[in-house]
């Protein structure tokens, strides 16, 4: 015997109805998605990182994203700071004046390398930073459109250790099972 059943989605100020099983009862319990919920995530988290998480409800992950962006800005002025110092003595060894500090006592290939290598890591500290402020985005905006699946008790994926009847074997069994 094969039932079909079918049920009618009805739209409200840009709002989708749907429905769900309410446990340990016959009717239908209705719920509303909101389908800008995800772009409003992602504009929010781009105009203030860690804003998105907060339109989200998921307010433990903003510490997150402010630690790594801030890790990341702090890594890319320093280097920065330190490439200038570098740079700054190599010319005032070309100009053959005698540069500050603990700089005085590198040669010219030393000051060099020094300059290639904190450039190099404000770079990356910069592209880090990018990354990361993308990727905020992307988070809010990836966990806002999961937040609208509908995730019950009546719908599991569930492993299992099966034994076959023919020789005995125990097999991994993926079950999904579905419960009206």
């Amino acid at each position: 015997m094969l039932c079909c059943f079918s049920f009618n989605c009805f739209s409200q100020d840009d709002e989708k109805l749907n429905f769900e099983v309410v446990k340990d009862s016959t009717f239908l319990k209705p719920y509303t998605i909101d389908p800008l919920a995800p772009s409003k995530a992602a504009y929010y988290s781009a105009i203030l990182p860690g804003l998105g998480q907060i339109y989200n409800k998921k307010y433990w992950k903003v510490p997150i994203v402010y630690a790594g962006m801030g890790a990341s800005i702090y890594y890319y002025t320093w280097n920065n700071k330190k490439y200038h110092e570098y740079r700054d003595a190599y010319k005032d060894k070309l100009a053959g004046r005698t540069p500050p500090g603990e700089l005085a006592n590198l040669d010219e290939d030393r000051l060099i390398r020094a300059q290639k290598f904190h450039q190099k890591n404000r770079d990356l500290s910069m592209l880090i930073t990018i990354g990361l402020y993308i990727l905020n985005i992307v988070e809010a905006n990836v966990n806002a459109h999961l937040m609208q699946f509908n995730v019950n008790e009546n719908l599991s994926l569930r492993p299992k250790l099966q034994q076959n009847e023919i020789d005995n074997k125990h097999n991994m069994v993926l079950s999904l099972s579905y419960q009206f």
